[in-house]
């Protein structure tokens, strides 16, 4: 059986440098293919495109995550900028959402990662807290904290036991968006995933591609294979 294609959304940057280069360019973190990779799955990057075409680029794939980033624009979920809200990035806030979109329609299995989750609430008429004080350590430095899972939901079964996970971030999950339900806490409280019972779509709030722990792509790619075109 061929492997399942994982669609991951990526990074869009007007300057970065590589060798004589320096250039905009479509970016992701070399760890989340290697996650797909390592988790029994093939890699397709999602550049932000024509949010028209998100359905025919869904059709395509077998999984999509929707990956960490910018704050997603307080404006989708009717909320003024507060000031340590970071800029906009309004091409990947417009793809992103419809790819969102389309998966849902589509009964694609979905995974959303830190910035991922966040608009994957918001895609559904949820909120989000703007800043958490104390959930974001040195700039660009990965901390780790406990999770613990909501027994009974999928990422429960996927995870069973309280863990460590990798994590940088400083929003979170206000109110939480139609059908969605949590599915695992930080020990104060603050939602770190969520999902949508009776599909596979699920969302973390920390970084799975930063840590050794695979099981959570692995349970998309498993997912993949059995719902996604190639299974079907």
């Amino acid at each position: 059986m061929p492997k399942p294609l994982i669609g991951v959304s990526t990074y869009l940057e007007t300057s970065a440098r590589w060798g004589v280069w320096d250039l905009p360019a479509a970016l992701l973190p070399a760890g989340y293919p290697r996650l797909v990779q390592a988790a029994g799955g093939l890699t397709a990057m999602l550049p932000p495109d024509d949010p028209a075409l998100a359905g025919a680029v869904v059709a395509r794939l077998d999984g999509l995550v929707v990956a960490g980033g910018p704050d997603v624009e307080p404006v989708r979920y009717g909320a003024e900028r507060e000031h340590r809200t970071g800029p906009p990035a309004r091409e990947r806030d417009d793809w992103e959402l419809a790819l969102i979109h389309a998966a849902l329609a589509s009964g694609t299995p979905l995974l959303g990662i830190c910035r991922g989750m966040q608009l994957l609430n918001v895609a559904l008429g949820g909120t989000l807290v703007q800043h958490l004080d104390g959930h974001i350590g040195s700039v660009g430095v990965f901390g780790e904290h406990a999770v613990k899972p909501v027994p009974g939901t999928l990422y429960g079964r996927i995870v069973p036991e309280e863990s460590d996970v990798p994590t940088y971030h400083h929003q979170s999950v206000d109110r939480l968006g139609t059908g969605l339900v949590p599915s695992a806490h930080a020990a104060d409280g603050t939602v770190e995933a969520v999902e949508l019972p009776g599909a596979w779509v699920l969302g973390v709030q920390w970084h799975p591609e930063m840590g050794e722990d695979t099981r959570v792509m692995a349970a998309l790619v498993r997912a993949a294979a059995d719902l996604g075109p190639a299974g079907m």
